[in-house]
């Protein structure tokens, strides 16, 4: 047996680059990638969010987030507007293309919790508990200083 089958952080990457692809196969038709269908998701469930908000819901910084709010403005998949009362706060919004999609797009939550394998809903939400959790302690590691080297 590889020793990476032993390795829990090489399953973790392993289970992600499968999700990941299962993901890519599944929104192409449309032409959108993971990142733009979870701003899409974020904004049709949670309504207009600050460029802000997004960047913390999606856990993305905004050198990541700008570049594809900016494509998916082109796209019409969303507006983005400066509040007038404060114009450094960007304001991302639905666009009609993505208003358009949501229905289009409705079947893909199914088929992804299909391919889990998860045999219902309280085994998904205990998978996700977990998940946060992991997120949530290695962000504590990662802050830990590394030890000196000899």
């Amino acid at each position: 047996m590889p020793v990476t089958d032993e390795m829990v952080c090489f399953s973790l990457y392993a289970a992600t680059r499968a999700t990941t692809q299962a993901y890519r196969t599944l929104l192409e038709p449309w032409g959108l990638t993971y990142p733009q269908y979870l701003v899409l998701i974020t904004l049709w469930v949670e309504g207009d969010q600050t460029v802000g908000s997004l960047g913390d819901h999606l856990q993305l910084d905004s050198g990541t987030l700008s570049p594809l709010l900016r494509r998916m403005e082109e796209a019409g998949l969303v507006r983005r507007e400066r509040r007038s009362e404060d114009e450094r706060v960007v304001t991302v919004t639905i666009g009609e293309r993505g208003q358009e999609l949501r229905p289009q797009l409705a079947h893909i939550p199914a088929r992804i919790a299909a391919g889990t394998g998860l045999p219902d809903a309280q085994a998904a939400e205990a998978l996700i508990d977990t998940l946060h959790r992991l997120t949530e302690t290695m962000h504590a590691a990662a802050q830990q200083p590394a030890p000196a080297a000899n």
